[in-house]
């Protein structure tokens, strides 16, 4: 009981430490100009599509086949499609005008998706644990390092969409805890079906897919369309690469 207290303990600390690190970077970040802040929001797209296209699919291919990451990834489109709509729609029924340019809704839907992406990690957590400690400890580290990114990524569309600091670093962080709650789940099932795991990593690049299509690049096309907002998606995917390698 106490080993599986512990990694959850492991997972939530090291998942939050992460998002939380990015969010106060991104809650910092002062972007006055359109051109500027369209080049951080296609960033953000480069550095998702990097995560979708050297972690999450090869990982879900490599221990499942075509057909279930295929059905993971439309699942994920779907359920963020769903969001977006449950979003708007409350919006509409308060009466609430969201903030600059929809930034802060496409906040919103940037933290549900990278919080759904953050409950795999959790799972390799989880389950690396049941492997030996020092596999467990080695993927904590790493998954804590790439999530800094993540949490920038979260940040910025909110703090430009006019939440205030203490709250984009809070909310920012929540999207961490789902890290510890997939800990949870790869400690107690041990070594879990790999069509499950599969299907869940594949869900995950579903909804980021959805995120960069349907809100990161259609925001930053309506600030500013030169190609400065271009090189900002070219430089994400690099350095997305690079974080996936370490």
């Amino acid at each position: 009981m106490n080993e599986l207290v512990n990694i959850t303990f492991i997972g939530l600390i090291f998942g939050i430490m992460g998002t939380t690190l990015g969010g106060i970077i991104g809650s910092f970040l002062e972007i006055k100009s359109n051109k500027y802040l369209s080049f951080m929001l296609e960033f953000t797209a480069g550095l998702m599509l990097s995560i979708i296209c050297f972690e999450l699919i090869p990982e879900s291919l490599a221990i499942s086949n075509v057909t279930y990451v295929i059905l993971g990834v439309i699942l994920g489109v779907v359920s963020m499609i769903i969001c977006d709509n449950k979003i708007n729609a409350s919006y509409r029924y308060k009466n609430v005008k969201i903030g600059n340019s929809n930034l802060l809704k496409t906040g919103i839907i940037v933290g549900i998706g990278l919080a759904i992406h953050n409950f795999p990690e959790g799972l390799a957590i989880g389950s690396g644990f049941d492997s030996s400690s020092k596999l467990g400890f080695a993927l904590a580290i790493a998954i804590c390092m790439h999530d800094v990114p993540e949490g920038i990524s979260i940040a910025l569309p909110l703090k430009q969409g006019g939440v205030g600091r203490l709250k984009t670093i809070l909310y920012t962080m929540f999207s961490g805890i789902t890290t510890g709650v997939g800990a949870l789940v790869g400690a107690l099932v041990g070594k879990i079906s790999e069509v499950s795991i599969s299907i869940s990593l594949a869900f995950a690049a579903g909804a980021m897919l959805y995120i960069v299509s349907g809100e990161l690049i259609p925001e930053s096309k309506k600030i500013y369309r030169g190609r400065f907002s271009a090189v900002g998606n070219i430089l994400g995917f690099i350095i997305g690469i690079f974080a996936m390698s370490i």
